[in-house]
């Protein structure tokens, strides 16, 4: 089955979320402060957006884990618990070690429904117990060969203070248990990004500092039939994950959109992004300049404005120039298919986050997770640290559900507001992007000021600048949540039944008698009545 098909059946059967997630990743000497950075959008119409929380914990000899489907909680079966846990908030745990990841699938055959381990426990298991980025790699690749791999073909990005790895890997089938993989070293001065296609091709065979595999990697793929050549010339993603249509135009187009905006030669590989050529693009590139962690945020909220893949001006955009389009991907017309674009950005998102690592702090301070819920582009990243004992309300796990709406549950206050926005674009998301912009300058700007007052705590006690950073991530939390809570009752008032009702500063103007002055009735765009007048020529003509 061709990727494509696989994401509309999914999409409709809403069991799994698979092709649908994007990932940045940038090392320290690529970065302005020297942060090394992963960011994630976990995008799916199935997956609730919450905050996961492990606190670092201590079991006796013996204990068994039970392991549970991330997607669907289906039981999977029970590993061998870890003598030692650390703290984990959300995908970074105390150690400032991160994962994130995008799923590829890759060949159907090698699915293996006997496996224990899913894609998702590896993540969250992986980082209760690694303490560098090497030890996650090892810790991964070591449990899904004792225990079996039960998902398909998936990217992780996986780093540390000191490095960022792109690890790729797949299942060897029913009845082979194992899977197959390899695991490259992102430079320290470039960036990296990966978007549900596997994108690791050729890579170094005896370089272990900066690539490690699978040692029947290569073998596997030639008993299978994928691949004949010499072993130097072994493609990964050409073996496992072979490029197709939607592979490009859905999944690689993403990472082009964020190398293109990074460095300027990378707009030679547009038709690449477009499905026309298959000249692949690098792994890993260097940036044009140094980026910023405001940067890499940006980048998250992009749907390729300015580029041969901006959709805001054509019909589809409708009348108020939406970079959105409903699912599924693909449609057809007289028997002809088409798609929509698949943005970096997209609605389906349940959470999102950009992980800075620094390795010139205390663990505790060093690591923040940047956490939002629901679409990047319509969310407020804010600071998480890695050493936090507590979750804030809002992002509570069972603070509500996709069944339940919760006004306390940061994913659904986002979801109604951004479910407003979507519909009269172009009016509404400049007064969104005004308390965005308020947030998150705010949350940059007390950075440097909270830190050093932890660093100062933990001088005399690392325990009181933990205290100090939970309560200062969740305070930070439940303000951006109430404050995007008024930004809802102002954008009901603002714009209700399709007037606009003047304001100035956020407050609402009234006449000289203290009643609400008369609002502008707005219509629509002048190009979007002359398509209705050339569509319908003198049905609605005004005849006197």
């Amino acid at each position: 089955m061709r990727k494509i098909s696989l994401f509309v059946l999914f999409c409709f059967l809403c069991e799994i979320h698979i092709f649908a997630c994007t990932n940045f990743l940038v090392g320290k000497y690529a970065s302005v402060d020297g942060s090394t950075m992963i960011t994630y959008s976990a995008d799916s119409y199935a997956l609730f957006g919450e905050l996961y929380h492990w606190p670092a914990k201590k079991y006796s000899q013996g204990e068994k884990l039970k392991v549970y489907e991330w997607d669907s909680g289906k039981y999977l079966g029970e590993i061998a618990q870890a003598s030692q846990t650390y703290n984990v908030v959300g995908n970074m745990n105390e150690y400032q070690v991160t994962i994130g990841e995008t799923t590829f699938g890759g060949r159907e055959e090698l699915a293996d429904p006997d496996g224990i381990i899913d894609y998702g426990s590896l993540i969250y298991i992986a980082l209760q117990r690694a303490k560098t980025a090497r030890e996650a790699i090892k810790i991964m690749t070591d449990l899904v060969a004792e225990y079996g791999y039960y998902s398909g073909g998936e990217s992780f990005s996986i780093g540390d203070p000191n490095e960022i790895w792109v690890l790729e890997m797949i299942g060897k089938g029913k009845g082979n248990k194992g899977a197959v993989w390899v695991a490259v070293r992102i430079p320290d001065d470039c960036i990296s990004a990966h978007a549900n296609q596997s994108r690791i091709h050729q890579f170094p065979l005896k370089d272990p500092q900066n690539c490690i595999y699978a040692k029947d990697v290569i073998s596997f793929a030639r008993e299978k039939g994928y691949y004949t050549g010499k072993d130097e010339d072994f493609s990964f993603s050409k073996a496992y994950n072979p490029l197709d249509f939607g592979g490009q135009r859905f999944c690689e187009a993403r990472v082009w959109s964020f190398f293109n905006k990074c460095n300027k030669d990378m707009a030679k590989f547009v038709t690449y992004a477009q499905g026309k050529t298959q000249e692949p693009m690098p792994l890993y590139i260097k940036p044009d300049k140094k980026l910023s962690l405001a940067d890499i945020q940006g980048m998250m909220r992009d749907h390729y404005e300015g580029t041969e893949l901006d959709w805001t001006n054509d019909i589809g955009a409708g009348p108020f120039k939406s970079p959105y389009r409903w699912a599924p991907l693909t449609w057809k017309v007289d028997s002809v298919e088409y798609c929509n674009e698949r943005p970096i950005a997209t609605q389906q998102s349940g959470f999102v986050f950009t992980s800075q690592m620094r390795s010139w702090l205390p663990n505790s301070i060093g690591g923040v997770l940047w956490f939002g819920t629901d679409d990047a582009s319509q969310t407020v990243f804010t600071p998480m640290y890695c050493s936090v004992t507590e979750v804030p309300e809002c992002y509570r796990e069972g603070n509500g559900d996709l069944y339940t709406f919760s006004w306390t549950s940061s994913f659904w206050i986002q979801n109604w507001v951004s479910n407003m926005v979507y519909n009269k674009y172009d009016y509404m998301h400049p007064d969104l992007k005004k308390v965005q912009d308020e947030l998150e300058g705010k949350f940059l700007t007390e950075q440097n000021s909270t830190e050093k007052e932890a660093l100062e705590l933990y001088k005399k006690s690392p325990e009181q600048a933990v205290q100090f950073l939970t309560k200062y991530s969740e305070t930070q939390a439940q303000y951006a949540f109430e404050r995007w809570k008024k930004l809802g009752e102002f954008l009901v008032i603002k714009y209700m039944d399709g007037v606009v009702r003047k304001e100035k500063d956020g407050e609402f103007i009234r006449n000289e008698h203290g009643k609400p002055s008369s609002p502008q009735r707005v219509g629509y765009p002048k190009d979007f009545y002359e398509r209705v007048v050339k569509e319908t020529g003198d049905k609605y003509k005004v005849l006197y």
